[in-house]
């Protein structure tokens, strides 16, 4: 579960949006340039996206409770889709902004300036990116990780918008400055649609990797050797935290004791394979052919006849499936 110490990188993400915003926008005065402007309605989104970076990772740092269980950390999925949809609405913001300059260009000002302040605030924004992208990754965070891709965007697109202007300068190509902006615009929307569908996906209780749930079988599989099998295998994520259910099934004559042990072993060892799990274990007896009636989908596929003669009715493992 994110810790309520991850708010700091949010805070982080604020200040260095507050101080983009305000260089960007002194750019975009002294220079007039529709492309540094463009540049600055994204940092407004970067400013509004932190916000709700700061509450997601309120909420999500809460523990479980009578009505959420669970946990909190589906907010984290929210942040990221807020974010992607105001990318959206910036986008449009910026079009808006651009098509006039389009059919009525206007000279560009004081350039030099405009760039080098410009060309600070995307030094501010790639320090920041950096720092929230580790944050995020070693904590599991999609809002921090969210936030962080979206000020790497910001960085090229300040890049790219830099470039333009420059060659407007040098060109004298005036329109260029527009369309320099309807570029970052079609950028940006890219981005805010890689967010959006990685949130909805987030929200439907996706499987863990497949390396991840290749180590969970690994550790399942060390019950093998005391005679004990494993299936219904289901894992899901939620923002930072996984978990894992599986039966596992063990000879019908072992005490209860023998059979919580293995269970605990079991746990243990999923936890060391995979971080930030939470692992149901249900045991049932290898010799009882109900439960191998107890299957998940990909199990149902695969389900032996339990009315045929087979290696069930002796207590041996069928097959592993996941």
């Amino acid at each position: 579960m994110p810790q309520p110490k991850l708010t700091r990188y949010a805070w982080l993400s604020i200040a260095a949006a507050v101080s983009t915003i305000g260089l960007k926008a002194f750019a975009y005065r002294v220079t007039g340039s529709v492309g540094l402007l463009s540049d600055a309605f994204e940092s407004i989104v970067n400013l509004v996206a932190a916000i709700v970076a700061l509450w997601a990772l309120h909420v999500a740092a809460a523990p479980p409770d009578d009505e959420h269980p669970h946990g909190h950390d589906k907010s984290e999925y929210f942040a990221s889709g807020v974010e992607g949809a105001l990318i959206f609405v910036a986008a449009v913001l910026i079009v808006v902004s651009a098509i006039p300059r389009l059919i009525a260009p206007r000279p560009l000002e004081t350039v030099g300036l405009g760039l080098a302040v410009s060309m600070g605030a995307s030094i501010i924004n790639l320090l920041v990116a950096r720092v929230l992208l580790r944050a995020g990754k070693a904590h599991g965070s999609i809002a921090l990780e969210a936030d962080g891709q979206h000020l790497m965007t910001d960085v090229w697109t300040s890049v790219g918008v830099v470039v333009g202007v420059g060659l407007v300068h040098l060109t004298k190509l005036e329109r260029l400055d527009p369309v320099v902006a309807i570029a970052v615009a079609l950028n940006i929307l890219w981005t805010g649609y890689g967010l959006v569908r990685r949130s909805v996906g987030g929200l439907m209780d996706p499987a863990l990797p497949a390396e991840e749930r290749r180590a969970i079988e690994t550790a399942l599989d060390s019950v093998r050797p005391e005679g004990a099998t494993w299936h219904a295998l289901r894992t899901r994520q939620s923002g930072a935290r996984r978990f894992v259910a599986v039966h596992v099934l063990v000879p019908g004559a072992w005490t209860v004791e023998r059979a919580h042990d293995l269970s605990e072993r079991v746990e243990a060892r999923i936890r060391e394979a995979v971080h930030h799990v939470e692992v149901a274990v249900h045991l049932e007896p290898i010799e009882d052919p109900r439960a191998w009636l107890d299957q998940g989908p990909a199990d149902a596929r695969a389900a032996p006849d339990l009315n045929a003669p087979g290696p069930h009715s002796k207590g041996e493992p069928l097959h592993r499936v996941e």
